[in-house]
């Protein structure tokens, strides 16, 4: 099966990305964002980038990606549990204003208040009521964060029905990938459909001037990665600050004394490698 998925993106154009390849591109990218980091605190802007699809779509190793190199006091990851019993008593929106960026942030949601339109709607956790409200009044919520100075990006990772079995099955038989494997994982395999409808009607009503919604094709999860970073880096323009330049101070002998004969007797982990 893989061969022939690999087979299909040839056709296409799009050969199997090389690991060093992949890796060479991604540090590249990776400092980009270190310099855009820089940029952002020094400037005071407040970005909010969303990241929404399916389950299995690749939102968490795209996310990682982009976090991996830079610094979680500026780039905050939100990915928020189900509303406890005192969150569902609040406006819905409310507890995600909470994690909204301040001056040099960017905060990156793992889903987002879209979820309503998607995962709550076609399991039946909101209200047709709720439901309708949400699509009618998003739209005006994102308004007011962009008039207010945030900068909002929002992505949609589009998985196909064969990657996503795929993957699902990788998350069943690997130790280290069955974490993932969520209670919604299976009934969302039953219910391709009815997630599809919710996306369209998602798209339809909440892709604004404002706040657009930005697609990417996640079956080769190298790919995208790297579109996604290239993406993000061209929609915020940045500049690379100069950097004053660094002198390692030597250690000072003041005070001296043998500080390793100290830990002499102390409870230090076994050294198994």
């Amino acid at each position: 099966m893989a061969k022939d998925k690999d087979k299909g993106r040839e056709e296409k154009g799009h050969s199997k990305l090389k690991g060093k390849e992949y890796e060479k591109e991604l540090r590249k990218l990776q400092a980009e964002l270190c310099h855009l980091q820089a940029w952002v605190k020094a400037k005071g802007l407040r970005i909010m980038v969303l990241f929404e699809g399916r389950d299995g779509a690749g939102k968490g190793g795209t996310i990682r990606a982009i976090t991996e190199r830079v610094s979680p006091r500026v780039f905050r990851l939100v990915a928020l549990p189900a509303p406890s019993d005192r969150e569902k008593t609040q406006m819905y929106i409310q507890r995600y204003m909470a994690h909204f960026p301040a001056a040099g942030e960017i905060v990156i949601f793992d889903r987002s208040w879209n979820n309503r339109a998607g995962v709550e709607h076609v399991m039946g956790f909101c209200t047709k009521e709720q439901y309708e409200g949400f699509l009618k009044h998003a739209p005006n919520f994102e308004w007011y964060m962009t008039k207010a100075g945030i900068i909002l990006i929002k992505y949609w990772l589009e998985v196909s029905n064969e990657e996503q079995e795929r993957r699902f099955e990788a998350r069943v038989e690997d130790p280290l990938r069955q974490w993932k494997l969520s209670p919604m994982d299976l009934p969302s395999r039953e219910r391709w459909y009815d997630y599809s409808r919710a996306r369209d009607r998602m798209l339809e009503a909440t892709d604004t001037k404002h706040a657009p919604w930005y697609l990417v094709r996640s079956d080769d999860k190298k790919r995208a990665r790297l579109n996604v970073m290239t993406h993000l880096l061209s929609l915020i323009p940045y500049e690379k600050l100069p950097r004053e330049k660094i002198k390692i101070p030597k250690r000072s002998n003041k005070g001296k004394y043998d500080d390793e004969a100290t830990l002499k007797g102390k409870r230090f982990i076994p050294e198994k490698y």
